[in-house]
């Protein structure tokens, strides 16, 4: 029946069997690699074969060296059956697996290598998580040297019980870093979140601390605030640069001494709270500005984070791209592969305003009107399809204008030659930073 040797066939049916599967000698030398395998780790077979297995699926952690299931399989001759593990993909993305293992005896029963099957559980995970509402540093995608920084040490800052400042634009994922922190650290009770803006003092101070029973005309009945749910777990105050001068007061006092009085109430109640400040401001500044409590301000900034735009971490957003290709394609029962070239240098020289988040809801709008496999520059809303016709025209401006090229050639040169300060560079050039602001943006300079 088959015309190709009996291993050719052999091989020809395990590429065509969902999990990934790959087989080792005894030096963890990789000698086989199926198509699955190929899908899951997003390197070909010819990228594979001949390397040890840990630098094909260990990124740059060495606990898959350390910690080798095959190799332990491999060791006491026994098969290892579904372990739960993450691997990582070609371009650093980590993928949560299932995986077995088993040994490989030529014909005296001599152990000559391993097998290990793989089977990629995104989808299952994302579920899990969302109906648990969890959250971990895998969740957080970055190639961003200042991100990755961050993530080394989110676990010992989970682990400690200090106040941590989160500050960056709006959409940049203040909330998902404080999440990951809440859902290491262990904490037992609940992660609550508040945004200070969306409610004026008077409601948002029975918010936050609740009130009983007859505090106000309304009060028909005791009702908890936000600290009271939050007891034993986080409490996320988002925005808060934004509350005014006397709740700011309060919560002084809250932090200070970890107890508050709910409306109405003479009773002190006291509170186990971690506590987690967010803001798209920055509080030295509204500090300066005398808008913002000093004493309040050194009080939450103990651990700060600062998380950079998007447009400062370009080298994100491919990653992030499938990432919300994955996630729609969970929620949405599709499939859709990735984005075409044309797609993905729009997105690279977009500012991205709404960072990424609003990268995510250009992902979302393309699952609308994409039919097909792969997202085309029809599929973007029309912003940025806008952005690609400007920025054709801008190139063809330049092209005609000798001198104005060689202006963006030699302000890109000096923002590179600083590091992309733009005070430093503004000073280099001899001009006010003001006059560089106007003219990175006149010329669309983009890091990266």
């Amino acid at each position: 029946m088959f015309k190709k040797s009996d291993q050719d066939c052999i091989n020809t049916i395990i590429d065509y069997i969902a999990d990934g599967i790959f087989i080792i000698d005894c030096e963890q030398t990789i000698n086989y690699f199926n198509h699955a395998a190929e899908k899951i780790t997003g390197l070909k077979k010819e990228e594979a074969i001949g390397k040890k297995c840990y630098e094909v699926l260990g990124g740059s952690s060495d606990k898959c060296k350390k910690q080798c299931f095959l190799k332990e399989s491999m060791l006491t001759g026994e098969e290892k059956l579904s372990r739960k593990t993450t691997i990582f993909k070609s371009d650093g993305q980590q993928i949560p697996v299932t995986i077995s293992a088993s040994v490989v005896r030529d014909k005296r029963g001599d152990v000559i290598g391993g097998v290990e099957t793989m089977r990629d559980i995104t989808a299952m995970e994302f579920l899990r998580k969302k109906i648990k509402g969890q959250c971990s540093i895998s969740d957080i995608i970055s190639r961003n040297q200042e991100i990755r920084k961050i993530l080394d040490i989110l676990p010992d800052i989970a682990k400690s019980n200090s106040t941590v400042l989160i500050e960056g634009p709006s959409g940049t994922g203040k909330e998902l870093f404080a999440k990951a922190i809440h859902d290491l650290s262990g904490r037992s009770g609940k992660f609550v979140v508040l945004n200070c803006t969306a409610l004026p003092d008077t409601l948002l101070e029975s918010e936050l601390f609740g009130y009983k029973k007859g505090a106000f005309t309304e009060a028909k009945r005791d009702k908890p605030g936000r600290f009271s749910l939050a007891e034993g777990g986080t409490f996320l105050l988002d925005e808060i640069g934004d509350i005014s001068s006397a709740l700011q007061m309060k919560l002084l006092r809250v932090i200070e001494k970890m107890e508050y009085e709910p409306l109405g109430s003479m009773a002190t109640v006291k509170a186990n709270v971690r506590i987690i400040a967010a803001t798209n401001k920055n509080l030295a500044d509204l500090v300066a500005q005398k808008k913002f409590r000093e004493d309040l301000f050194y009080r939450l900034n103990v651990v700060k984070i600062y998380l950079p735009p998007l447009s400062e971490r370009r080298q994100d957003i491919s990653l992030l791209v499938d990432n919300f290709i994955n996630k729609f394609n969970i929620i949405k029962g599709m499939y859709i592969e990735g984005v075409s070239q044309e797609v993905l240098d729009v997105l690279m020289k977009y500012d991205f305003p709404g960072n990424v988040r609003e990268l995510e809801n250009f992902i979302e709008y393309a699952f609308i009107l994409c039919h097909g496999n792969i997202i085309e520059l029809d599929h973007l809303p029309k912003e940025l399809r806008n952005t690609r016709q400007r920025e054709e025209a801008r190139a063809e401006s330049l092209a005609t204008k000798p001198l104005a090229a060689s202006e963006q050639s030699t302000i890109r040169k000096a923002l590179d030659k600083h590091g992309w300060n733009r005070t430093a560079t503004a000073a280099y050039l001899s001009i006010d930073p003001s006059t560089l602001w106007r003219k990175i943006k006149k010329y669309n300079i983009t890091k990266g």
